[in-house]
């Protein structure tokens, strides 16, 4: 289960608020109305699941919500949302709708409206997640030495973030490593890169790493093997890896594990993330077991000089469910000014 969340040295002026985690596929919104004695959110009660695609924007999503709460005016909130902030609006490739926290904020009269990156949120929540509710993927299950930790996840795309410790509240630091530049580390990678190079006029780390990326691998690989592609999605695919009947689909779900594992060793490198890895998104604990066979791992240490270092960072899968929406309320908790 989930720890409380939240700073103990916020009032209660700006309860009830909701809390939104934005996604490409999905949105989950949660209502903040009560603290514990320690000034921490308890709960998001209710808490909804929304699959983006079915809405025409956002602010239906969220008057869908407001719906059904309770009778109390709610006129605060936290928006998570995949993409790059920019001021009050979002610069996405993966949401079905334009996301501006302003006119949102307009449309439906609340005194203030938040904005966040969704891994950012999710980075600020791994704060109270419990141990428990963890798979420890690396040799090592706790850090050597304290300082930050990245969050890597795919889904619809590939979103990453860094969180920061500080001396009273931790920041955060949003990314867009799933739109970098892939970059091939086998002779086979370079090989499905060709590929894909002739369908995209960018080849992200996310064409790869992501849902859709897990697809596109498999549709390359048929290409380079010769062989006819029998399955559209990344949900065929997997779910043809996971029984073992098709090498073709268990060789793509190795390609993403391996791929994903280089990114992560990376982001490890680039941000001193000695606090630990991360990892999360919706397509990965339906493959944990894969996974932890795979050589992910081999492939996050495999960065020369620098292993013996990779070697001592804990790498741990968790299950967001409503960890971006618990993490962006923290967050706002944290950051907003007292009232």
């Amino acid at each position: 289960m989930l720890s409380q969340v939240g700073s103990s040295s916020r009032s209660q002026s700006r309860l009830p608020f909701v809390a939104a985690d934005v996604g490409g596929t999905f949105a989950r919104l949660g209502l903040v109305s009560t603290l514990n004695n320690d000034g921490r959110p308890v709960s998001l009660d209710p808490f909804r699941t929304f699959r983006c695609g079915e809405y025409p924007s956002l602010g239906a999503i969220f008057r869908d919500f407001l719906s059904g709460v309770p009778s109390f005016r709610v006129r605060h909130g936290a928006v998570a949302s995949a993409g790059y902030p920019l001021g009050e609006a979002v610069l996405h490739t993966n949401l079905p709708w334009p996301v501006d926290v302003g006119a949102l904020r307009e449309d439906l009269g609340f005194a203030d409206l938040s904005l966040i990156n969704d891994f950012a949120a999710i980075a600020y929540g791994t704060q109270f997640v419990e141990p428990g509710d963890m798979i420890t993927l690396s040799a090592v299950a706790t850090p050597v030495v304290n300082g930050p930790r990245i969050v890597l996840g795919p889904g619809t795309g590939l979103g990453g973030a860094a969180l920061i410790p500080g001396r009273h509240a931790p920041a955060v630091l949003s990314t867009e490593v799933g739109q970098a530049s892939f970059a091939p580390t086998t002779d086979l990678e370079l090989e499905i890169l060709a590929v894909l190079r002739k369908r995209f006029s960018h080849v992200s780390i996310e064409r790869l790493v992501s849902g859709p990326g897990l697809a596109n691998i498999y549709s390359a690989l048929a290409t380079v093997r010769g062989q006819a592609a029998r399955y559209d999605t990344p949900e065929e695919v997997s779910a043809a890896a996971l029984t073992g009947g098709d090498a073709l689909a268990s060789e793509s779900l190795g390609v993403f594990c391996g791929a994903m594992g280089s990114v992560a060793g990376d982001l490890a490198l680039l941000y001193g993330a000695h606090g630990g890895v991360h990892l999360a998104g919706g397509i990965l604990p339906r493959i944990k077991d894969f996974l932890r066979q795979s050589d992910f791992m081999e492939r996050f240490m495999s960065k020369g000089a620098m292993r013996t270092l990779l070697e001592r960072v804990p790498v741990k899968l968790i299950e967001h469910g409503q960890l971006g929406a618990i993490g962006a309320a923290s967050w706002y908790l944290d950051s907003q000014p007292e009232a």
